[in-house]
């Protein structure tokens, strides 16, 4: 028993790695690395999307434009000059009302790299694609 207790202990404090979706209080994907957090939200009352990704030991470059160039089955490279650094700039944030491009991204792809002048940080998509379909499912639920 207190070897189980003390398995729940060290996996419940160590940072989920897996991709997570959450429809409360809105819409949300999670995702973290030792590099970086990663979450997607999409609020039904704007309505808008975003993307924040937070670097875990250093701000991003305060440059343009940022890009996210997605490798696998379905390669693609969005950028964009419209995104916003905040938390000391770690945290960059993108906001837009349509995020096709992006989920199928990161659904259909094995890696997703965030791309903003010289920094590139790799974020792998391995789990990712039932929780996207589970945001999916969430945004095209009819708000209560």
């Amino acid at each position: 028993m207190k070897m189980m207790a003390a398995f729940l202990v060290l996996t419940l404090s160590t940072p989920a790695s897996a991709w997570e979706f959450r429809a409360i209080p809105i819409c949300t994907l999670d995702h973290a690395t030792d590099q970086a957090q990663v979450r997607v939200t999409f609020d039904p009352s704007i309505p808008e999307y975003a993307i924040e990704l937070t670097l875990t030991d250093r701000p991003w470059p305060d440059t343009s434009p940022f890009g996210i160039r997605f490798e696998g089955s379905r390669p693609n490279l969005i950028m964009t000059d419209r995104h916003a650094l905040t938390d000391t700039g770690r945290t960059l944030t993108v906001r837009d009302s349509g995020f096709g491009n992006v989920l199928d991204g990161l659904a259909f792809n094995d890696v997703a790299i965030a791309l903003i002048g010289d920094e590139a940080v790799a974020i792998p998509l391995d789990g990712a694609a039932e929780p996207v379909a589970a945001f999916r499912a969430c945004i095209a639920a009819p708000s209560v």
